[in-house]
């Protein structure tokens, strides 16, 4: 009577979980209009500067007329008079929305303070994932997901009233706070409940649509509100909704049972049985609260697991520098392939927008295909796609006209995204099935947060493109196909007991090979069928069942 033979009793795909599925949907939407308004308040329009010809003199044509960050005075003898810097712009405004760029004229020597103001956005999503996670794993997953959820939209909120370049930065420190958490943590929620043949179609689906709506829809909501405070406003006020969180779901019971709160975690099976509309015998719950104080004084655990102990064993070890590396890599792949919108030759809201619907081929490609070809199979082979998509793209991006090719350079834009999606939610998946239950909030927290501390260098990476158009999808696509052999070394999951302890974590695939893969062994996993860590830990082998 563990955890997941009561869950099945109770009902791991009923009622209950249609509701978290809802609720993890709409944190989906909050989280995606969180995320990319860095992107949505600072879009930069074609602009000019604003200058006036004197008396006797006449504004030169600097390559373009009226070179955006100066112009020089000639005299009309056309003789040289003066360089000027621009002191004002006019914009060319889509559908007249107002962006922090042009209200607050940061552009040409200003620029740099968006990118100072998204500099301390992902120093916010370093220390508040650190901080949010180690919450998620003393208060509870559901309490931790509200206030990081909360903290968010109160930083988008605080920063619509800035107007100087420290209070910018300020607010978007504590928005970044919540940058991943408020994500991961409901997450984790989905995760624990659901069963596993059920969690790749649950997590996947939702996933790809609530967020693909947040991400479409969010352009337009800029524009119909016409300006980024407004936006930011929008934004931030539809998080007050997870106060009703607790109205309508439980905290995680596995984590209860990582802190020994046997009878706590039965009532919340209790409670789930009685939503579900199953009947549920009182013998199974006891037997079930039996079972782990049994468990507790064979094996003699302690409750002390933390993250750092993935690091002190050798197999662990190996596993937690390779999802920590893997982190850093997609977190840079997504966050450029997503938000570098300009200069294709469309307008940056249509673009956005309309290859946003990329999400949802990405969430099918994983329903389709990761159970069978298994956890690693879909890492490694979204990675080495992506990379090929990339490769590509930059090519292309650097030899073709946007203003004639604006077409093709929007097809292959919504292929990257599509590339870097995919690898981005397998990612997330495949690293909450290899952490163990105990240090699970504290473990995806961290390697997130490695993944967005790696994040900062997203703007730097874009900039190699000064010097060779190609050079930042170049270098993106060598760091996926780094990350793609990477994957090779982790082992499969799909279809196994996950690993509870670290001593669990430690044992788990041990003799599997690198290059299995569910889908070309001739002893495939059946349906339903789970290899037990127990038997593993006994072995010493990873002996698939025909």
């Amino acid at each position: 009577m563990d955890f997941e033979s009561v869950l099945e009793k109770c009902g791991s795909f009923g009622r209950y979980q249609f509701v978290l599925l809802v609720l993890y949907g709409y944190t989906n939407i909050l989280s995606s209009f969180h995320y990319f308004s860095q992107t949505i308040i600072s879009f930069t329009p074609p602009h000019s500067c604003v200058a006036e010809a004197t008396s006797g003199s006449y504004v030169s044509i600097n390559g373009s007329y009226l070179d955006r960050c100066s112009y020089t005075k000639w005299n009309s003898d056309e003789s040289m008079s003066e360089e000027f810097k621009c002191q004002s712009w006019q914009f060319e405004r889509e559908s007249n929305y107002e962006s922090i760029t042009t209200e607050l004229e940061w552009v040409c020597d200003d620029a740099y303070k968006l990118a100072v103001g998204q500099s301390f956005f992902f120093i916010g999503s370093v220390l508040g994932t650190i901080f949010f996670g180690y919450l998620a794993d003393r208060i509870g997953r559901l309490k931790a997901c509200m206030l990081t959820t909360l903290t968010g939209a109160f930083g988008d909120f605080i920063t619509s009233f800035v107007n100087s370049l420290p209070l910018f930065s300020a607010g978007r420190f504590v928005a970044g706070l919540s940058t991943d958490t408020q994500y991961i943590l409901m997450y984790i929620l989905v995760f624990e409940y659901l069963s596993p043949k059920h969690r790749t179609l649950g997590l996947n689906i939702v996933l790809a649509v609530f967020y693909c709506v947040g991400l479409v829809i969010s352009p337009w909501v800029a524009i119909w509100v016409g300006t980024w405070r407004n936006y930011l406003w929008a934004a931030s006020l539809p998080a007050l909704g997870v106060l009703c969180y607790p109205c309508l779901l439980f905290e995680s019971a596995e984590w209860l049972l990582t802190k020994r709160q046997f009878e706590k975690a039965a009532e919340c099976l209790r409670r789930i049985a009685k939503f579900n509309r199953r009947q549920v015998d009182e013998y199974v719950f006891d037997e079930f609260i039996k079972h782990y104080h049994e468990k507790i004084n064979v094996e003699q655990k302690t409750t002390n697991d933390t993250f750092m102990g993935m690091l002190r064993t050798p197999r662990l070890r190996k596993f937690t520098i390779i999802l920590l590396i893997k982190s850093m890599i997609i977190t840079v792949a997504f966050d450029i392939l997503s938000r570098n919108m300009e200069g294709m030759g469309t307008s940056p809201f249509m673009l956005f927008s309309y290859t946003s619907f990329t999400y949802l081929p990405a969430g099918l490609t994983i329903i389709l295909f990761q159970n069978y070809i298994g956890r690693k199979g879909m890492a490694c082979a979204s990675l080495f796609v992506g990379a090929v998509i990339t490769a590509v793209t930059g090519y292309l991006i650097a030899n073709l006209d946007p203003a004639e090719h604006s077409l093709v350079l929007a097809l292959m834009v919504g292929l990257g995204r599509y590339g870097g999606v995919v690898a981005y939610d397998a990612e997330a998946q495949y690293a909450a099935e290899i952490i163990p239950t105990s240090v699970r909030g504290r473990g995806m927290s961290n390697i997130h947060v490695v993944g967005y501390a790696f994040g900062f260098f997203s703007s730097y990476i874009i900039f190699l493109g000064t010097f060779y158009k190609p050079l930042p999808s170049i270098f993106i696509s060598l760091l996926m196909f780094i990350g793609s052999a990477l994957c090779l070394a982790l082992p499969e999951t799909v279809k196994r007991k996950l690993p509870q302890t670290l001593t669990d974590g430690e044992t788990f695939g041990v003799g599997e090979k690198w290059y299995y893969f569910p889908c070309f062994s001739q002893k495939r996993i059946q349906d339903g069928e789970t290899i037990s860590v127990a038997t593993i830990e006994n072995t010493h082998t990873a002996t698939l069942p025909k």
